[in-house]
C-alpha cells in the first residue's frame, strides 16, 4: 500500500479521519497527510467560552504537530488556493510571518484520495458594515481579540459611575445563544476577582434574531427554556428584528431603529469559504459547500471527499441536506473510516445516514438545556440542568476520543480537570 490521502482542514471531522486513518493505515503503507492554515486546533464549539475568557486556548488547543508525531501521519502548515484534478494536486499558497515575510513558499501536494473538511466561515449576508464593525468568532484569534476588547471596554466602563457595556449579538443560534450567557458569567467572575466595579446589572447584552424564535434549528420547547433561562439573567432578546446596516454606533435595522452597542458580534449565518467555489469545475451550491452523492464523494471526482460544514450532503429520507453541526463532522469522518478498504478499491461507498443524537445548548454555568435521542426514537427527551451538562460534555469527549483513543483520552480529561481547579475560572489577559 502505497497510496496518498490528503486531508484539508483540521477541524472535528478533518483531524478525527487523519488520526484515526493513520493509527490502523500507516503502519501498513499508507501516507495521510492534513493541511490546516493554523498551527492548533481547538473544537470549535468552544470558541464562544475562548471569547468570553472561561476557557483558555493556550491549555486546551491541540498542536497538529505534536499530534502528527503521535499518530504517524504528517503535517502541512498552509492555505488550499487551487486544485488540478488531472494532475491530482493541490496548490497551497504561501505562509507569511507577522512582518509579513515568506516563512513558506506555496507548494504542491499530489494526492490519490482528497478529502476536503474546510468548515464553514460567519456568512454576512453583504449586510453593510458588518465587516468593519462586528467581530466573528471563525478562530481562536477571533475570539481572543473579542475577550480583549470586552475586558477593555468593561474596565474602562468600570470607571465610570453611570456608563453602561452594551454588547449586541446578531443571530440566535448555538453561538450567539451560548456566548450571551458566558458573558454575564465573565461579568460575576469579574466582579468577584475584585478587577471591576462594575455591576452585572449595568451590563446590557441585547440578542439579535431575524426569525420569529430564537434557536431556530431546535424544538420550540427548547428555544422557550432558553429564552427564559437568558431573560433571567438579564439578556434582552429581540426576535423578529432584521439588522439592515451595522455602524460604529450600533446596529441599525431594517425598521430605521438604531440599537448602540460599544461591542458587535455577528453570528447569524454560515458559508463555506469562497476559494471552494473554484475547484477546477467541483460543483458547489449558494452556501459555497461542495455538492458531494450520500457516498460522500463530490459529483464530479470519486477520488474527491467533502465532509462535515464544508459538505452538501443529502438526507437519506430526502428532507433536505445534512446541516452543518459537528455531530454531523463526527459521523462523516467515522463512515469514512469505517468504509475506507472501499475508498482504496475505488467502489462505491454506501449511503451516509446522519444520525441526529440530539442538540444541546450551554447557558455557561447557569443551565444547559436541550434535547436527547433526537430522531433515534419516536419524539426527543429534554433535559435540562445537570443532566444535559453531563450530555453536552460528552459531545466534546467523543471529539477526543476519536482523536487520541481512550486511554490518551482518559489521561487528557484528568489533566484537564486538575488545571480548572488550580487555575482561575477566567482568563483575564
Amino acid at each position: 500500500m502505497h497510496e496518498h490521502v490528503v486531508i484539508v482542514g483540521g477541524g472535528a471531522g478533518g483531524l478525527e479521519l487523519a488520526s484515526r486513518l493513520s493509527r490502523k493505515y500507516c503502519p501498513r503503507g499508507l501516507k495521510v497527510t492534513l493541511v490546516d492554515s493554523e498551527h492548533t486546533h481547538i473544537w470549535k464549539p468552544l470558541l464562544h467560552e475562548v471569547a468570553s475568557g472561561s476557557l483558555d486556548a493556550s491549555i486546551d488547543e491541540l498542536s497538529y504537530g505534536a499530534q502528527a508525531r503521535c499518530d504517524g501521519f504528517e503535517f502541512q502548515l498552509g492555505p488550499m488556493e487551487s486544485l488540478d484534478r488531472e494532475q491530482q494536486c493541490i496548490r497551497l499558497a504561501a505562509v507569511h510571518g507577522q512582518d509579513g515575510k515568506v516563512l513558506l513558499p506555496p507548494r504542491s501536494l499530489y494526492y490519490d484520495y482528497l478529502v476536503i473538511a474546510v468548515g464553514s466561515v460567519t456568512n454576512d449576508f453583504g449586510v453593510e458594515g458588518v465587516a468593519e464593525h462586528c467581530t466573528f468568532l471563525d478562530c481562536r484569534g477571533e475570539a481572543e481579540n473579542f475577550r480583549t476588547s470586552f475586558l477593555e471596554a468593561y474596565l474602562k466602563a468600570s470607571n465610570q459611575p453611570d456608563e453602561r457595556l452594551r454588547v449586541a449579538i446578531v443571530g440566535a443560534g448555538a453561538t450567539g445563544v451560548e456566548l450571551s450567557a458566558e458573558l454575564y458569567n465573565a461579568a460575576r467572575e469579574l466582579k468577584t476577582y475584585g478587577i471591576s466595579r462594575l455591576d452585572r446589572e449595568r451590563l446590557d447584552v441585547i440578542l439579535v434574531e431575524a426569525g420569529r424564535s430564537i434557536l431556530p434549528a431546535l424544538p420550540e420547547r427548547i428555544s422557550d427554556a432558553a429564552r427564559e433561562e437568558l431573560r433571567k439573567l438579564g439578556v434582552e432578546v429581540r426576535e423578529e428584528t432584521r439588522v439592515a446596516s451595522v455602524t460604529e454606533d450600533g446596529l441599525v435595522t431594517d425598521k430605521g431603529k438604531l440599537i448602540e452597542a460599544q461591542l458587535k458580534v455577528w453570528a447569524a449565518g454560515i458559508r463555506a469559504p469562497e476559494f471552494l467555489t473554484g475547484l477546477d469545475g467541483l460543483e458547489y451550491n449558494h452556501m459555497n459547500q461542495l455538492i458531494v452523492s450520500k457516498g460522500l464523494n463530490t459529483t464530479k471526482d470519486k477520488r474527491i471527499f467533502a465532509i462535515g460544514d464544508c459538505a452538501a450532503c443529502p438526507k437519506q429520507d430526502g428532507s433536505g441536506n445534512v446541516p452543518p453541526r459537528a455531530q454531523a463532522a463526527h459521523q462523516m469522518a467515522a463512515h469514512l473510516f469505517r468504509h475506507f478498504p472501499k475508498v482504496l478499491a475505488m467502489e462505491d461507498l454506501p449511503p451516509y445516514e446522519y444520525r441526529d443524537y440530539g442538540s444541546l445548548v450551554s447557558l455557561s454555568r447557569f443551565s444547559t438545556v436541550g434535547s436527547l435521542m433526537g430522531n433515534l426514537t419516536s419524539g426527543s427527551l429534554m433535559v435540562e440542568g445537570r443532566l444535559a451538562r453531563i450530555a453536552y460534555v460528552s459531545l466534546y469527549r467523543l471529539h477526543q476520543l476519536a482523536t487520541h483513543g481512550y486511554v490518551k483520552t482518559l489521561l487528557i480529561t484528568l489533566v484537564a480537570r486538575i488545571n480548572r481547579v488550580l487555575r482561575p475560572r477566567l482568563k483575564l489577559h
